[in-house]
């Protein structure tokens, strides 16, 4: 039998500089259409800057939800210089299903990615505050650490997914080692924790499908993760990695989850 496994589709890459609701929109809909469960997005301005303000981001996600029963995850992070307050905007807002969570500051590239401890403190307690479902993004050992701790702390739904993020200068690598060292770092009990992979700046399916191997419940892909369908072939379409992910997925006896089944792994409206 095959092994169900969520797609999240991250459509917008982080140069984005002209952030349109209708064409974000519709290119998740056929991402949906061709096997994603869950749309991640961020909160931008018009030229792609990230801001407190969610205007944009409650047009786009009203024009998504009309059509589309896709999960909607937004992210509370990204390279900038808002408060954490600024930050978890877009918690309350009653589209929102998941939203992404960082809990320990990391180099990427040329930035620094800063996540104090009482940031992180003060995002988790909105995400209980407002019933929001997390994804923890672990860059790097300490971080999955540093979660453990949270979990002990905070009554975190469980499991709790935490997405293993290879590939960005600075943090960890995307090699084969590094996905089983982070891997190895979480607990053996899927009632705990569920895992999956996310791979930046990937050009080929290796990692995602070793991920897949070693049991990852989730694969992201999108625009903000890289454009490459292949080592020799990029794509203008978000839809276009979401197939491949699911041809991927076949070779490695698995298959795309709906969003219904989702909600019910993940315990959202549950």
């Amino acid at each position: 039998m095959s092994k169900k496994v969520l797609i999240n589709v991250a459509p917008v890459a982080a140069t984005c500089r002209h952030i349109d609701p209708q064409a974000i929109a519709a290119d998740v809909l056929e991402c949906r259409r061709q096997g994603a469960a869950m749309v991640h997005l961020h909160v931008r301005d018009e030229h792609g800057a990230l801001t407190p303000d969610t205007k944009l981001l409650e047009e786009t996600l009203k024009l998504i939800r009309e059509q589309s029963d896709i999960i909607i995850e937004v992210s509370t992070g990204g390279v900038s210089d808002l408060t954490i307050a600024e930050r978890c905007a877009p918690i309350p807002l009653p589209l929102v299903e998941a939203c992404s969570l960082n809990v320990g500051s990391t180099n990427l590239g040329d930035a620094v990615y800063v996540n104090r401890p009482a940031d992180v403190e003060y995002c988790v307690q909105e995400l209980l505050k407002y019933h929001k479902i997390p994804e923890v993004e672990t860059f790097e050992i300490g971080h999955t650490h540093t979660t453990l701790q949270l979990m002990e702390k905070f009554p975190m739904q469980r499991p709790v997914l935490f997405s293993v993020v290879l590939g960005h200068r600075g943090a960890a690598p995307a090699t084969m080692q590094a996905l089983d060292l982070m891997v190895q770092m979480l607990p053996d009990d899927s009632s705990k924790v569920l895992w999956g992979i996310t791979h930046s700046g990937r050009k080929n399916w290796d990692i995602i499908g070793a991920a897949l191997d070693r049991g990852a419940k989730t694969v992201r892909v999108g625009f903000e993760d890289s454009n490459y369908v292949d080592e020799n072939t990029t794509t203008t379409n978000n839809y276009d990695l979401v197939a491949k992910a699911v041809k991927v997925m076949a070779e490695h006896d698995c298959e795309p989850m709906t969003p219904e089944e989702a909600r019910k792994l993940l315990h959202i409206g549950y």
